[in-house]
């Protein structure tokens, strides 16, 4: 599956279970190690991690295995990382008070949707 697929697959995922304030960053021309990088915000620590879960079950349906899953025993901040893309869900607060869109500030962001 190619990256841009995979983006769309996480974004729909994350969308299905009412993710709030997706964005969806590219960050290839500014890293090697991924491709895309999605944040979600949950609306409390069981949506955290119902969206971390949705992620990671659409993957495997689609034969994708996520590398790594970080933080879901505390689900303040979960971490997937799929390879081309890596997703950040978060609570509301944890997400203001780290603000990874500032260090990304100058990649492209692509919104919602995936599109410029």
């Amino acid at each position: 599956m190619q990256a841009e697929q995979l983006k769309d697959l996480v974004v729909n995922a994350l969308e299905d279970v009412k993710a709030q304030d997706i964005s969806v960053i590219d960050v290839r021309d500014r890293t090697s190690v991924t491709d895309f990088m999605v944040l979600a915000s949950g609306t409390s620590n069981r949506h955290v991690k119902s969206l971390a879960h949705s992620v990671v079950s659409e993957a495997r349906g689609e034969g994708i295995r996520a590398n790594s899953v970080e933080g879901d025993t505390v689900s303040d901040w979960i971490l997937v990382d799929l390879g081309d893309v890596i997703v950040h869900v978060m609570m509301p607060a944890t997400r203001e008070f780290y603000d990874l869109e500032r260090f990304w500030r100058d990649a492209p962001d692509l919104g919602v949707a995936g599109s410029e």
